[in-house]
């Protein structure tokens, strides 16, 4: 196998959630491999910073507002690649995270709807719309996390989204084939602004938070980690590939952490 076989040179994709971590992560990586990229996310300056960048390097990229929460956003996004580039191939459903850790019991139930919107049905939504514009194909990565797979303590409404965000990967993956491949990766900890806020950890706690996990891997994930695992997924190097959920955690699932 060459390495042709991880380029994406030509191809447009969407990738939500893309103003910092895991998504900004994945944005520079795609476009290092040659695609187009068109950047989602609700803080206009931050999606626009990270394009920015992809352009100095000497990639393409566009940023579009979006919530993905707001069906006229989604259908927005999934038209500005389209409009900018003629086509649209990739969709990499990355918005979610839950900044908030409650026993279930004691959930207020705005946090729930939010959390189900936010990681669940926008993952749907895009998914729904983006197809409508893809040709024969097209690829999805989903960004669930291995909470789907495991308790995490205050945050069983977290857990129980991306579970169901597994199923819509399965079920999507037989609904669209062969035209497009739909797969998901489930991220273990990787310290970015969502996932730090709701573990209430800073920067500096993150060295000895590492040792308590045990991971095989001997060290925390980064966005380039995902970044890599979602380029495998949507690159011509899985083409046959599609209805996988796979852990991407340094093998943290073997020590049963977070």
């Amino acid at each position: 196998m060459s390495n042709s076989q991880f380029l994406l040179d030509g191809e447009v994709a969407v990738i939500t959630g893309s103003g910092s971590g895991i998504g900004e992560g994945t944005a520079h990586v795609l476009a290092n491999a040659g695609a187009r990229v068109v950047l989602a996310g609700r803080r206009a300056e931050a999606i626009e910073r990270v394009a920015a960048d992809i352009r100095a390097a000497g990639g393409q990229a566009i940023s579009v507002a979006t919530d993905v929460t707001v069906d006229e956003d989604v259908e927005r996004l999934m038209q500005a690649g389209v409009d900018e580039w003629g086509q649209l191939d990739i969709l990499i459903n990355n918005a979610g995270g839950s900044p908030l850790q409650a026993p279930l019991i004691d959930l207020p139930r705005e946090e729930w709807d939010a959390t189900l919107a936010l990681n669940l049905t926008a993952v749907w939504n895009c998914t729904r719309i983006a197809a409508k514009h893809m040709k024969e194909g097209g690829r999805v990565v989903n960004v669930s996390s291995v909470a789907a797979d495991r308790i995490v303590p205050g945050s069983g409404h977290y857990s129980a989204a991306k579970r169901g965000v597994n199923s819509l990967t399965e079920s999507f993956a037989f609904e669209l084939a062969p035209k497009i491949r739909v797969n998901a990766v489930l991220p273990g900890l990787v310290p970015t602004e969502v996932s730090m806020k709701a573990l209430q950890l800073t920067e500096a706690d993150l060295p000895a938070f590492a040792k308590t996990l045990k991971i095989p891997a001997g060290r925390l994930g980064t966005p380039e980690d995902l970044g890599n695992a979602i380029l495998y997924f949507v690159s011509p190097a899985s083409s046959w590939v599609t209805g996988e959920c796979i852990s991407i955690s340094g093998g943290g699932n073997l020590a049963g952490s977070i």
